[in-house]
């Protein structure tokens, strides 16, 4: 790793990540190096790069297919790789609390998984940051990897066959009735994903559960909740969560396969916050795994 210069940020995960411009052209020897640190810490931090969304979206490239966003593609049938996270728009305008689109937003407020609710869900997220609130905001992170190491055997035993039923529908049914339209949710069934996911270069088994984890295959609603919801609770006690401050120019790397992740919340009404993000294709259906 002579390349990049690593510093871990917190116990179980994390790392910041200097040494290396992502404006630049990157040979394939730097790329596998990132690769190599997404499977090792799974949430990578690299400080002051300032991404336009060119420079973001060749970057993203060089890890994977890029994922077209689910939102554009069911609601209009627009293949856009780009989601915008906040309230700040392209076109400058902002956005208060009691917008629709805002409102939709607080469903990333739930710890989840990005894209676990499709048959092929995200590799990774890439988020590249603009303008950020001088209060909230904060990401909140925990590694289901560290959980899934921290669970007693038998709780492991139980859990490792196991495939879980993913249904976006399910998770935004949390923010309103109305949150996701027809065509949108005719475009996301539930699928059904492995509960119990292992790294493709390490090894390292994880959880794979999160807000959009509707049910177990086979099990009935109430002890599929009760196991779900237990899992989530020790996964994610306090001295567990890696809160990000957000720093405008800083692109930040997580790991979908292994992360669960939620939004803190801030005040739209008082603050402009103004986030780009990309996504990675997944290698396959977990089930393939």
């Amino acid at each position: 790793m002579a390349t990049l210069n690593i510093e871990p940020i917190h116990p179980d995960f994390g790392a910041s990540i200097t040494g290396v411009d992502l404006n630049a052209p990157l040979d394939e020897a730097v790329v596998e190096e990132i690769r190599v640190v997404i499977d090792e810490y799974s949430l990578v931090n690299f400080p002051d790069q300032h991404l336009d969304d060119d420079a973001h979206l060749a970057f993203t490239r060089l890890l994977g297919e890029p994922e077209a966003s689910h939102v554009r593609l069911g609601q209009d049938g627009v293949v856009e790789y780009f989601g915008t996270i906040g309230n700040v728009l392209d076109d400058g305008s902002v956005l208060g609390n009691d917008h629709t689109r805002t409102k939709f937003q607080t469903g990333n407020n739930l710890w989840h998984s990005d894209s676990s609710f499709r048959k092929i869900p995200s590799y990774v997220s890439i988020m590249s940051v603009i303008e950020v609130p001088d209060e909230g905001g904060e990401t909140e992170f925990i590694s289901a990897r560290a959980a899934y190491g921290r669970l007693p055997e038998d709780v492991k035993a139980t859990i490792d066959p196991l495939r879980v039923v993913h249904d976006y529908v399910f998770s935004r049914s949390k923010v309103g009735p109305d949150a996701v339209t027809p065509s949108h949710a005719a475009s996301l069934p539930p699928i059904e994903q492995k509960m119990v996911r292992a790294n493709p270069r390490t090894g390292a088994k994880n959880h794979y559960v999160g807000s959009h984890a509707k049910t177990i295959a086979g099990w009935n609603e109430d002890a599929s909740r009760a196991l779900i919801d237990d899992l989530l609770e020790r996964a994610t006690q306090a001295e567990y969560v890696y809160s990000q401050d957000w720093r405008p120019g800083e692109v930040v790397i997580w790991d979908n396969r292994c992360l669960l992740h939620r939004g803190a919340g801030y005040d739209a009404d008082k603050y402009r916050r103004r986030m780009r993000q990309t996504r990675v294709c997944g290698a396959g259906p977990t089930l393939d795994e």
